[in-house]
Formats: C-alpha cells, structure tokens, sequence
C-alpha cells in the first residue's frame, strides 16, 4: 500500500500492478453424506484492497467466486452468489464486516466530514448463481446494486450505444477499473481489469470448467476484444467465477458434484485466455461439446448436449450418496 505523507488517499496507480498471494487451499466439499466442515464463505485476502470468497458447496454446489475491491470513496462488490437465504450464506454480513476492517485499517477514508463510504455491487453476468443475494442488500445504506439487464448494465458503467465494442472506467476512488461488454455466454456479461492488481475478472466467460456459449458469434468477437486487450495490460491472472476441472487435462467434475478434491486452480493465465479465442474461432459454426486440456467448450449446446451433462450428474450425485 501507498499512502500520501500527510495520511491522504491510497495510491493505488505508482506502484501498480502489485503482487497479490493466491496461496490458498480453497474448500472444495465433502464426499458422501457427510457434511463439510467448510465455512460458509471462505475469505482470502488477494492484498489489503482485494478480497476473494468463495461460497461452500455445502451450501450450493455451484461454490461461485466472489470478488470485493476497495478503493478510496467505494468498494466493488462483484456477484452475490448462489444462494439468497442469509441464515444459510450471510454474505451481507461478511461484507459489511469486511467493509468495517478495512475502513479501521484506513481510518483516512471516513473521516468526519467526508461523504459515507460506499459499496457498488454489480454482476459479471446475469445467471440465477450471480445474484442471488441481491436482496441482503436492499436496505443497506451508501449501497448501490446493479440491476442484471442489459439497459441498466450499460447505462450505470456509461457504455452507451456502442454495446458491444465500447469500453468504459469505472472509479472507486483512485482505482479506476476498465469494464469491458463480453456478451456471448449472457447476453449482460461483462469483464473488469482492475491495474492496481492486473487482474482481469471474467465471469463464466473464462473459467478453469464447462464454457457454455450462448451465441457463438458474440462469444467468439468477445473473446477477440479481450484478447487483444490482455495483450496492451499487464494482466497477472485472469479470474472467473467457477473451477469445474480437476487437474487432469481435459478432466472435469460432474455439474452438481459436491466435492471436488482435485480441482485445478481458479487463476488462468493470457495464453489460456488465447487458447479458448483459438478454438471459439475454430468451432465456429460446430454446434456441441468440445473439450479441451483446460477447458470444455459447450457451443451453442443441443438440447441432447444439456440432458447428457444432466444425466451424468444426477448419477454422480446418486453414487455419491452410498460413499463413504
């Protein structure tokens, strides 16, 4: 961290980007019947000004990542998660704990006089497992929440009428995010590059698991678009929502498995990033499930393709029941 002489705003730009610790074991479930002894929320703190969580597959077993930034004037929340019941996933109550450490550690930021510290929470896409606690925070002062849709996506980061191409900054106070439209897996999806850490947010767009495209054409110029952005950044990890792929190449985990022992990391790197542009552009037009050492591309999927992957989870699921 860097903070002016006389106790003034962090610089989140001179030393930019910082070397952030992604040495974490993250809770990956319990086999069988057997309860995990996950915490609900995992917290790991990527550095001082950058959280990541992760929901436990105890409680859903889509265990999505969740990313809170703070800056000077507001923090970014990034998804709520899977799961809208407080009792069950207490996210409003992490992150209003979270938000009260941070600002002990930086007393400088609500000092008597200045305005109420903020929270912003957006989505990097619309999907049911992104926003489901939304409502946790609809009474919570200095919030604002981003509606999913398009319109209200595009008009809350001033992206404009030249959705999908334009490009647009978004300031939490010093720690300006670029936000970029990637359409394709939904049609609201969107990318953030944070500069203080270089990492590059990505949604279900990019993941270590099951890429499913909903619009091929959209998929493959956002995928272009991000490409050729990671190649002007200095982007040190590129991180989605999900880890669905154990660490077999090619190797996955059954949608709806409960425990996943061996998964592979969450981080992935520009050139898998360029990897997953690779074969967008060659599948073009190759309805289908297509799989790859770091990724399963499922584009534009059939109605077979979807009850295929079902079926093979529901018998995960009924044999996981009988082990041990």
């Amino acid at each position: 961290m860097t903070r002016t002489t006389d106790g003034g705003p962090i610089d989140f730009v001179s030393a930019a980007p910082i070397t952030g610790s992604l040495a974490v074991s993250w809770i990956h479930g319990a086999p069988g019947r057997r309860p995990a002894d996950d915490p609900a929320i995992q917290i790991h703190h990527y550095d001082e000004h950058t959280v990541i969580l992760r929901q436990s597959k105890s409680v859903n077993y889509e265990a999505p990542f969740i990313f809170l930034l703070f800056g000077n004037d507001r923090a970014l929340l990034l998804d709520t998660g899977a799961t809208a019941d407080p009792d069950l996933f207490p996210l409003r109550a992490t992150v209003d704990r979270l938000i009260a450490e941070w600002l002990d550690r930086n007393p400088a930021e609500h000092d008597e006089g200045r305005a109420p510290y903020e929270l912003v929470i957006a989505h990097t896409h619309g999907h049911g497992d992104h926003v489901a606690a939304d409502a946790q925070f609809a009474d919570r002062p200095a919030t604002t929440v981003v509606p999913r849709e398009v319109e209200a996506v595009r008009s809350f980061f001033g992206l404009g009428d030249n959705w999908p191409l334009a490009k647009a900054t978004f300031d939490l106070g010093g720690r300006v995010l670029e936000i970029l439209a990637s359409p394709g897996h939904h049609q609201a999806a969107i990318t953030s590059y944070d500069p203080w850490t270089g990492l590059l947010f990505t949604g279900d767009t990019v993941l270590p698991g099951r890429l499913y495209v909903a619009d091929s054409a959209a998929f493959l110029a956002s995928m272009e678009r991000l490409v050729a952005f990671a190649g002007t950044r200095p982007v040190t990890h590129v991180l989605g929502c999900h880890v669905e792929m154990n660490r077999r190449p090619g190797g996955e985990y059954p949608i709806g498995a409960g425990y996943q022992p061996d998964e592979r990391a969450l981080e992935m790197t520009v050139d898998q990033l360029t990897a997953i542009r690779d074969a967008a552009a060659a599948l073009a037009g190759r309805r289908g499930v297509h799989r790859f050492d770091d990724f399963i591309l499922y584009n534009e999927p059939r109605k077979a393709d979807m009850l295929k992957l079902m079926a093979r989870g529901l018998v995960h699921q009924l044999l996981d029941k009988f082990r041990k």
